[in-house]
């Protein structure tokens, strides 16, 4: 970024828009770069270079504006999860997984819900990756600060309690300041707890040991070393989280398995029922075609009639008339 640009102004700009529902962002931008044109130099550039959020991280920056408390709750839950681990508290991690499934569950409820009210509902897909970005907003403060902030870009990503790519993830990043400390590999943690200032040999050093040594040095390298007690114990915190996300995986598939079980018996009824019904419509268009049928004949009997009685009146009437005519000649 431009060291002349008020980085004030372009956090400014990017919150009002990215609080914009998602339909108006692009016209919002333009109109941003163009009302910037008087400010600092590079600040029209800067706002029309601002991304278009991800349909899933636009519901997570909804969710941060309009109830921020639910992302309060889950980032208050992962520092929790993270001291748990932190002391290898295997009981304490898989209550708190149980405690976060929950928690999860309600939140993207509200992304829903928010969402909707802003004017664009999500499908499950889009549904799907706001819940892993909640997830790894509980694994790692940095991805907690990004979710929080109401600029995400992107939907995040975590595995166990890792720390989360941030990069390209959020606008205007440097506003978020997050303290964020580098985990240290295994193995110098490991030499750190030990107390060990032992330098590694020099290539003369290596050199000039004796031939005879090197099968003994081997067999050292051969022979496996025990794992270190803080290695194991760490091993077993992982080991805790593992069985956690087990029991997610496996409620979750039982669910699923509910829900096609449910899916099955429904189908079933209903092709039972349609079955019925077109054999009802069968029979019923089988009536009809009778009834028409019966309709065509009997109307054509009944004109039949018709012109029969018809006939017979106009007889009756000449009868009539010709016993009339006898009688008055016989008078």
């Amino acid at each position: 970024m431009m060291a002349s640009m008020d980085d004030t102004g372009l956090l400014d700009i990017a919150n009002e828009l990215y609080a914009l529902p998602f339909d108006e962002f692009m016209a919002a931008r333009t109109a941003a770069a163009k009302a910037a044109t008087d400010s600092a130099p590079g600040l029209p550039a800067a706002v029309r270079a601002l991304p278009k959020p991800s349909v899933a991280a636009w519901a997570v920056n909804m969710l941060a504006i309009h109830q921020p408390d639910i992302l309060d709750q889950l980032a208050e839950l992962g520092e929790r999860m993270r001291a748990a681990q932190s002391s290898l508290d295997a009981a304490g991690l898989r209550e708190l997984a149980r405690e976060r499934r929950t928690l999860l569950a309600t939140a993207v409820d509200a992304a829903r819900s928010v969402s909707e009210q802003q004017g664009r509902g999500i499908s499950d897909a889009i549904a799907s990756d706001v819940e892993r970005t909640l997830r790894a907003l509980t694994a790692d403060e940095g991805a907690a600060a990004a979710a929080r902030s109401g600029r995400l870009l992107q939907a995040l990503s975590a595995d166990g309690m890792e720390i989360v790519d941030l990069d390209g993830t959020v606008a205007v990043p440097e506003a978020l300041k997050v303290a964020r400390t580098a985990r240290p590999p295994a193995r110098a943690a490991t030499t750190r707890a030990a107390g060990s200032e032992k330098k590694e040999p020099t290539t003369a050093e290596r050199t000039v040991r004796p031939p005879a040594e090197k099968p003994r040095l081997q067999a050292v390298r051969q022979t496996p070393r025990p794992a270190s007690r803080p290695a194991l114990e760490k091993a077993e915190a992982v080991l805790a989280e593992a069985k956690a996300a087990e029991e997610e995986a496996s409620r979750v598939a039982q669910e699923r398995r509910e829900q096609l079980e449910d899916a099955e018996s429904e189908a079933s009824r209903l092709t039972a029922e349609t079955q019925e019904l077109r054999t009802r419509l069968k029979a019923a268009e089988e009536q009809l075609e009778r009834a028409r049928k019966r309709l065509e004949t009997t109307s054509a009997e009944a004109k039949q009639s018709a012109r029969a009685a018809d006939k017979a009146r106009r007889s009756t009437v000449l009868a009539q008339e010709r016993v009339l005519r006898l009688g008055n000649t016989r008078d």
